[in-house]
């Protein structure tokens, strides 16, 4: 098993992974090939057997009780039991780590999908490439498997997705007589009104400089046709310097050169934030509703969930703008020895009935066209499902976490241009080389 230092992962962690093992490879990747075209095995072939899974972070009513029902299903099915671990946030790394190393670790993983690259690189996942194109799987779109196919080879399946659309407080919208943003300027109008009416030190639409910057950046470059870089035969190319991704990077250092966020909150995440938000010194910013918890707590209940609402982020150029498809993969380990049993079990939870529940009990969105379509006559999943109809990946490369967090390329870019020391052209001409370097190294 190849190994490599793996940096700046626990961040990227907390946004969704996993990792799995089962000691030596007893089965190759072509034995969960074989069973992606059979039919679902009868209980007599697996009775006796024992099937290890992993899910992440810590366990909840819902969530328990989806797995109690799907591995209930599954021994009904095949007749082989599953033990199931819950592996708490802070332990995923060196789980995952250990993993890789040949320790031991589940046969079926459940595995953020921007993590798919970095552990395909340490050969750690079995390719699965016939599961997704039979049976229901071939149902979700070709589009949701950007990080997850590597040199033509699928290494895992989208189970539910996570994207994000602009949380406001809608009570001071309600109270200023604020309509719901349609368009880039009209954020720029609440923006301003709110600061003019709750205080300068309070930021309209919150600038993110941090950890996961690139979702809000991302977003806006996208909105304009850009994009990161783009992989050419065997190399990276980087785009950050073209006019469509500078667009979008002028739109995103606007943000504070245009007074909507203070200065002084250039390294702020979306932890941080919510913080504020929580505290009244947000009017708005681009997350997801898994943040509204937070702020309940963190406001001490003085935020509830009522007082706030979503709407998709519009893009300058009209419309939604694209969102970062992020979301929770389920994934085969490449040393299980159960290679077959767990082709089936992937089968299974990502199977319509199992994969919609899933996407439901927690919070995400679904992978299916005609339930993601049905989101849109829901009132609190609407501007998810707007956002997510247009998602996008960051390069399909393990060495992104390293630029996109670690050595903060682009975040480092933007404050060069705010603090006055760099050109837009100047400051994105050297971040394409240095983007460039990590993702060819």
């Amino acid at each position: 098993m190849k190994i490599v230092k793996i940096v700046g992962l626990t961040a990227a962690l907390a946004l969704g992974v996993a990792a799995c093992g089962g000691g030596e490879t007893t089965e190759s990747a072509p034995a969960a090939t074989d069973a992606a075209s059979a039919p679902a095995a009868s209980g007599p072939k697996f009775a006796g057997q024992t099937l290890t899974m992993w899910r992440l972070g810590d366990s909840n009513p819902p969530a328990q009780a989806y797995m109690d029902d799907l591995n209930a299903e599954f021994q009904k099915q095949t007749g082989a039991t599953v033990k199931l671990e819950w592996i708490p946030w802070p332990q995923v790394n060196d789980k995952f780590t250990a993993a890789a190393a040949g320790g031991a670790g589940p046969d079926v993983t459940e595995i953020g999908n921007d993590q798919v690259p970095l552990w395909v690189s340490q050969e750690a996942l079995s390719p699965i490439t016939p599961l997704t194109s039979a049976g229901e799987l071939a149902q979700i779109p070709k589009n949701l498997f950007g990080l997850e196919t590597i040199d033509g080879e699928v290494y895992a399946v989208p189970w539910g997705a996570g994207t994000r659309a602009v949380l406001f407080r809608k009570d001071w919208f309600d109270e200023l007589k604020i309509e719901v943003p349609k368009t880039w300027d009209d954020v720029v109008a609440a923006a301003k009104k709110i600061q003019d009416e709750k205080g300068k030190d309070v930021d309209g639409f919150a600038f993110n400089g941090g950890s996961d910057a690139n979702h809000l950046l991302g977003a806006m470059a996208w909105s304009e046709g850009g994009d990161y870089a783009v992989k050419e035969g065997d190399k990276w190319v980087g785009k950050l310097a073209d006019p469509t991704f500078k667009a979008g990077f002028e739109t995103y250092t606007g943000l504070v050169t245009g007074g909507l966020s203070g200065k002084a909150r250039l390294t702020q995440n979306t932890t941080d934030i919510r913080t504020r938000f929580a505290n009244d010194k947000v009017g708005m910013y681009l997350t997801a509703s898994w943040d509204i918890p937070g702020i309940e707590q963190d406001s001490k209940g003085k935020v509830k969930a009522d007082q706030l609402a979503f709407f998709p982020l519009p893009a300058k150029t009209g419309g939604e703008a694209p969102a970062f498809f992020g979301g929770n993969d389920i994934a085969v380990w490449g040393t299980t020895k159960n290679a077959e049993l767990s082709s089936e079990y992937i089968k299974l939870a990502t199977s319509k009935q199992w994969a919609d529940r899933y996407a439901k009990d927690g919070g995400l969105l679904p992978v299916y066209p005609d339930t993601l379509a049905a989101l849109a006559s829901d009132p609190v999943q609407a501007p998810f499902a707007a956002a997510f109809a247009k998602a996008r990946s960051f390069p399909a490369d393990p060495n992104w976490t390293e630029a996109g967090e670690t050595k903060a390329v682009l975040q480092n870019a933007a404050r060069s241009v705010i603090e006055g020391k760099a050109s837009a052209d100047e400051a994105l001409a050297a971040a394409n080389k240095e983007l460039e370097e990590i993702l060819n190294q």
